[in-house]
C-alpha cells in the first residue's frame, strides 16, 4: 500500500468568527479528539455516527477546502464527555465522503499542525482557537540522518509484523518529497500515542528525524525476543524464587519417572553385620 499522494495545498483557516480569538493569526477550527495521532501527509479514515459530529461534518462541507482539527485525547474516551485532549495536533482536510446507512465514512488527509489556545464551551460540536505551527524546512545535510530513521523503521516494521496485524508494511512507498516523506515516516513507526505525540511536537526537522530515530528504536527492543543462547543464566537471581508458591496440587504423577526416585529404606549391602538386629535401629 502506499501513501503518497496529491495532498491539497496549504491555504489560510478560514478566519470565521474570531474576533474573540486569543492570538494573533489564531482562529476557530472544528475539532474531532481521537484516540490516535494524525501527522501531515497522512491519511485518516472515519465513521461518523454521533450526531454532533454529523452537525460538524455538515457545517465545514459548507467552506473550502472542508477541514478539521484532530488531537490525541489523553483521558476520556472518543465519544462523550470527559475529554482532556493534548494540545498539539493536525489539520486534516476531507477527500471523500460515503453515506451508506446509519453513518458517514470519511476519508481525510493530514495538511498542517496547529497547536490549540483555547477550547469553545459555546458550541453544538467540539471547536477550539487554534494557531498554526511553523513549517518543518528541510536541509539536504539532513539525508544521512533521514537514511538512518527510515531504514530503522522499516527494519522495526519487519520485527511488528511478527506480532501484530495492525502495522504498516515495511515496503510501504513514501512520497519523494523529503519534508512528506519525514512526517509519513512518522506516521507509519511502530510506537505508541505518546511518542507519537512527542515526535508530531518537533520544532525542527533535524529533530523530529531524531525523534523518529530515538522513538523507533526503543520500540524495536520491545519487539525482540531473546533466543536460548542469548539468555544469561547468571542473569538470573535465583534467591528471589519463592519455593512457598510451588503448588505441588499440580504436578502430574503419571510424568514422574519412578525409577529415578531414592529412598530412605537401606541397601541390604550397607547393613552392619554387627548389628544384631538391623530393624531394632533408631529412627
Amino acid at each position: 500500500m502506499s501513501i503518497q499522494g496529491n495532498p491539497p495545498d496549504e491555504p489560510e483557516i478560514p478566519a470565521g468568527d474570531d474576533a474573540d480569538a486569543a492570538d494573533v493569526g489564531a482562529s476557530r477550527l472544528p475539532m474531532f479528539p481521537l484516540g490516535s495521532v494524525l501527522f501531515p501527509y497522512m491519511p485518516l479514515q472515519l465513521r461518523v455516527f454521533e450526531e454532533r459530529y454529523l452537525i460538524m461534518l455538515a457545517s465545514i462541507l459548507e467552506s473550502e477546502p472542508a477541514e478539521f482539527g484532530v488531537v490525541l485525547i489523553e483521558r476520556g474516551q472518543e465519544v462523550g464527555g470527559g475529554q482532556h485532549p493534548f494540545s498539539t495536533g493536525t489539520v486534516a482536510q476531507v477527500l471523500e465522503l460515503v453515506a451508506p446507512e446509519g453513518f458517514v465514512g470519511l476519508v481525510a488527509q493530514g495538511d498542517r499542525r496547529i497547536e490549540v489556545v483555547e477550547w469553545r464551551q459555546d458550541t453544538p460540536y467540539p471547536q477550539a482557537v487554534v494557531r498554526e505551527l511553523p513549517a518543518l524546512v528541510w536541509d539536504d545535510a539532513l539525508t544521512p540522518l533521514r537514511v538512518l530513521a527510515e531504514q530503522t523503521v522499516r527494519r522495526t516494521l519487519s520485527l511488528a509484523s511478527e506480532f501484530t496485524d495492525d502495522a504498516w508494511s515495511a515496503n510501504v512507498a513514501l512520497s519523494e518529497d523529503p519534508v512528506e516523506a519525514a512526517w509519513q515516516l512518522a506516521g507509519i513507526a511502530p510506537v505508541g500515542p505518546l511518542d507519537q505525540v512527542a515526535m508530531l511536537r518537533s520544532t525542527t526537522m533535524a529533530g523530529l528525524l531524531r525523534s523518529i530515530f530515538d522513538h523507533t528504536e526503543a520500540a524495536a527492543d520491545a519487539f525482540r525476543v531473546p533466543g536460548p543462547g542469548q539468555i544469561d543464566p547468571d542473569g538470573l537471581d535465583t534467591d528471589e524464587l519463592d519455593t512457598d508458591e510451588l503448588d505441588t496440587d499440580e504436578l502430574d504423577s503419571d510424568e514422574l519417572n519412578t525409577d529415578e526416585l531414592t529412598t530412605d529404606e537401606p541397601d541390604p549391602d550397607d547393613v552392619d553385620p554387627d548389628d544384631p538386629d538391623p530393624d531394632d535401629r533408631a529412627t
